[in-house]
């Protein structure tokens, strides 16, 4: 199987579980997917984290905020491998309660990934609401 294939599957069945896991109040399978080795970044569609400690404070308060995923679908636009290097850019769309209040969205995402010790992570996440 060739490495973009594989790259999709984990992102398809790891990943995405961990954002479900995330929408569900347990932020722990998101954090277990993102590198401990520094430079690690998320320019959020609510906050920014730049860090570990900071990273660690993000996922926390997600994990808070939201509750209930009755839904969560990454519509994968894009994704490729370079070597230890991977991206993916597409929309996610969830529905799930934020802060006690059932809410349905969609965010457009693009995320950096490096093989650490065999393993993808994510390094940085882009998060935004779409244009229009």
């Amino acid at each position: 199987m060739r490495q973009r294939e594989e790259f999709v599957i984990w992102v398809d069945t790891v990943l995405r579980d961990a954002e479900v896991a995330v929408h569900n109040g347990d932020a722990s399978p998101r954090r277990a997917i993102w590198s401990r080795n520094d430079p690690v970044t998320v320019l959020g569609a609510w906050k920014n984290a730049s860090g570990q400690a900071e990273l660690d404070e993000l996922f926390a308060h997600l994990a808070e905020s939201f509750s209930d995923c009755t839904s969560y679908e990454f519509e994968l636009l894009e994704a490729e491998v370079f070597g230890d290097v991977a991206y993916t850019a597409g929309f996610e769309h969830t529905s799930a309660s934020v802060n006690g209040v059932p809410s349905t969205y969609t965010l457009r995402a693009t995320q950096i990934y490096r093989r650490e010790d065999g393993e993808w992570k994510v390094a940085h996440r882009h998060g935004s609401a779409p244009p229009g």
